[in-house]
């Protein structure tokens, strides 16, 4: 009989389950949006509840789908979107407040105040990140200090804390009846919160952001059995057996588990890994060192990484605040109405600048408008915001790593965008590839839960499955690059310095 391994993919905008038989190909899935909360300038929402209760049903639909029980499954993986902070109360299961996501920014007052001895940089030698709203620890932080009540709960460990694999899981295991309070390494280095070297939580990070130790789930390699679903689920006793941060999940469905292997997804924002192996390295140019995976009991490996906060969103921007287009696909033939941006540029810093610039002072701008700019040029602005952020990432990569990247491979829903994939090859200088299976990280999450049960062998196994889709090679006169690219960083200049104290 034919046995399958579920991956659950909870992510910015949706929650999915999708089941991947051996060859890592495509089963069946199931996909539901949940609301995005925006109360105030820079806050970013999302109902927790509402994200497990989503949970459930694409689990229903992905099993109905393909016409499959938990009886065919040999396990399930979890994968994220990383450091959205959740905090909920462990004797009743009900969030305290919303979750706060990783784009959210108001979290800068306790940001400032502690960079105010060091600078933004004082963690890095423990966790390999910057001061940063981005992070969770700020957001704990928050909740802890503006919900009524809720420190004396958390003191007192009656509030749990849990990105939101943390928050699945124990709801699949069990909830208020036993669930287990555990996440993977990967999510645990995205906190501000663990130590890089012993892969355990800080208790000088601990202390200074005054977080009890209770509150926080234990750290658990990337594949291992942690437990099994519970209760009445739909896949009571399926072994949950792997947990991935998004971007490293997708990153090991691309099968780049090596040093130098690099990667980058498109979703609501972009993300660039390239692996370090086994070594820390601690970027001087803006990137991350975050942990990639650690399978079982063998050594963490590592990875520097660049975040961009804003590029799928922006379409999504586009098409719910703007209504210039009615569905997300749209974008592409609006911009092909064009042959190039008519001069205008566009800088998504909705958040501030993410990597390698971390300006939290930074917001949105649209420059070199003139009377002959349509929507079909702001349209492929739009699109190329994407393809040159990624260009500010992948040169800091490159300065860090001290080598050339040779080819980017490519995954995530912005890569169906051939007119996107074509000029973010053309502003790179090099090919593009994406694999016949872009949903890579669903794909990272099934693989690291199969072999953990041994339903995958080996990593040459899971290497063996990746099949090139298509490739974009550079078309662009250098010339017309150089232009282009020169104007967009004089674009991000404008962006910069706009918050000031007395501006929301």
């Amino acid at each position: 009989m034919d046995r399958f391994v579920m991956a659950i993919d909870q992510g910015t905008t949706s929650t999915r389950a999708m089941i991947f038989d051996r060859t890592g190909s495509i089963v069946s899935s199931g996909q539901l949006e949940h609301r995005q909360s925006t109360p105030r300038p820079g806050w970013v929402e999302h109902d927790p509840l509402e994200i497990w209760a989503n949970t459930r049903r694409v689990i229903a639909e992905a099993l109905a789908t393909a016409d499959l029980t938990r009886l065919d499954l040999v396990a399930v993986g979890i994968t994220n979107q990383r450091e959205t902070a959740v905090v909920w109360d462990r004797t009743t299961g009900e969030p305290v407040y919303p979750a706060i996501v990783w784009q959210d920014t108001r979290t800068q007052p306790c940001v400032d105040r502690l960079a105010e001895d060091g600078g933004v940089g004082r963690y890095r030698e423990i966790t390999g990140l910057p001061l940063a709203t981005y992070f969770s620890a700020t957001k704990i932080c928050w909740i802890l200090d503006n919900v009524p009540g809720a420190r004396d709960k958390a003191e007192a460990g009656q509030l749990l804390f849990g990105t939101t694999d943390s928050w699945l899981v124990w709801n699949l295991t069990g909830g208020v009846d036993g669930g287990l309070h555990v996440t993977d390494v990967t999510n645990a280095s995205r906190t501000l919160l663990m130590d890089l070297e012993t892969l355990d939580w800080s208790e000088p990070m601990l202390s200074d952001f005054d977080i009890p130790r209770a509150m926080l789930p234990e750290i658990r390699s990337s594949s291992e059995v942690y437990g099994v679903v519970g209760g009445h689920s739909l896949l009571r006793d399926v072994p949950i057996a792997g947990i991935l941060g998004d971007q490293q999940a997708a990153t090991f469905g691309q099968a780049a588990f090596d040093e130098g292997e690099s990667k980058s997804t498109y979703g609501t924002g972009s993300f660039i890994l390239v692996g370090t192996g086994t070594e820390r390295v601690l970027s001087e140019h803006g990137l991350l060192t975050t942990v990639a995976y650690r399978l079982g009991d063998a050594p963490a490996h590592y990875a520097l990484e660049g975040s961009v906060a804003v590029t799928g969103a922006l379409v999504q921007w586009v098409r719910d605040s703007l209504g210039m287009i009615s569905s997300a696909s749209e974008i592409e033939s609006q911009a092909a109405t064009v042959p190039d941006n008519g001069g205008a540029y566009f800088v998504p810093a909705f958040s501030g600048l993410f990597a390698p610039y971390w300006r939290s002072d930074a917001r949105g701008v649209i420059v070199g408008l003139t009377s002959y700019v349509t929507r079909g040029h702001l349209a492929r602005a739009v699109l190329e915001a994407t393809a040159y952020q990624t260009r500010d990432v992948l040169e800091a990569v490159e300065a860090d790593m001290g080598a050339h990247v040779q080819t980017l491979a490519v995954d995530g829903g912005m890569t169906v965008n051939e007119l996107l994939m074509q000029f973010q090859a053309d502003i790179l200088g090099i090919d593009v590839v994406r694999p016949v299976v872009s949903e890579t990280t669903a794909l990272g999450a099934a693989y690291v839960a199969g072999l953990a049960v041994g339903y995958w062998a080996s990593l040459d196994e899971l290497r063996a499955n990746w099949q090139e889709d298509e490739r974009w090679e550079p078309q662009m006169p250098q010339d017309k690059v150089d232009r282009l690219y020169r104007n967009w960083r004089k674009a991000v200049a404008r962006t910069l310095d706009w918050v000031d104290d007395d501006v929301d």
